[in-house]
């Protein structure tokens, strides 16, 4: 493959939301929730948040101020209605601490010696930044849907992360562990790798589907990826 840069998907595909989200649940919030069922029915407002700005129901809102939208249903939801301000707010930075998968650094880095990496997520950059700091991610550049004001898997993320890059759409490979992800990008020309991550929602959710054989590339992880592309 003719690639010059690399762009990846974060949540689940590079870093452990529930891992992460479901601690700081269960610090801030002790044994008054289930944390793990708290971070999944968190998890699971993701999309449609998103995809109301994405239909125009409401204008562009980045991916903290729906994180914090969703929080607030969800503490009365869960029976824990007074929780206080400071709390919440605090809460909605756990997004902001997620750590790697055991392969994310050593591959991220094998990958950056021959190629630009940067993130392509939903997140917005203030959180993306916090994450990398956290997490010791070392991307080139970061690059967020707030940037382009469109969601994925609005063809308008991944067109405008290629131009930023000043590359054409097929120089640039989308890494994700979500079939929907890669096929929009895809869609809009960019080469695919599909990761799986088996884990990602708990060891009693249905797993992914092992391949995507529509994907250029299928791997386990990304120090694979990383030997797959020769680094």
């Amino acid at each position: 493959m003719d690639v010059h840069a690399l762009v990846f998907d974060v949540f689940g595909t590079v870093v452990d939301w529930r891992t992460g989200v479901a601690r700081e649940v269960s610090r801030l919030l002790g044994d008054a929730v289930d944390a793990e069922a708290f971070a999944d029915a968190w998890r699971g407002r993701y999309v449609p948040s998103m995809n109301r700005v994405r239909s125009g129901e409401q204008p562009w809102t980045n991916l903290d101020e729906l994180h914090r939208a969703s929080l607030d249903e969800l503490l009365t939801e869960f029976w824990v209605p007074d929780t206080p301000s400071d709390v919440r707010t605090e809460l909605v930075q756990a997004w902001h601490r997620l750590d790697p998968w055991p392969d994310s650094v050593e591959g991220l880095t094998r990958l950056k010696r021959q190629h630009v990496i940067a993130t392509l997520s939903n997140g917005n950059v203030a959180l993306l930044v916090d994450m990398a700091k956290h997490g010791g991610l070392p991307w080139d550049t970061v690059l967020s849907a707030e940037l382009f004001r469109h969601y994925k898997p609005d063809a308008e993320a991944y067109l405008g992360a290629a131009q930023l890059l000043d590359l054409p759409p097929e120089q640039v490979l989308m890494v994700a562990a979500h079939l929907d992800d890669l096929a929009a990008a895809r869609a809009a020309g960019l080469r695919t790798a599909y990761v799986h991550r088996p884990r990602e929602r708990g060891d009693e959710a249905p797993p992914p589907a092992a391949t995507d054989p529509a994907a250029d590339l299928t791997v386990d992880s990304l120090t694979e990826l990383a030997e797959r592309l020769g680094a």
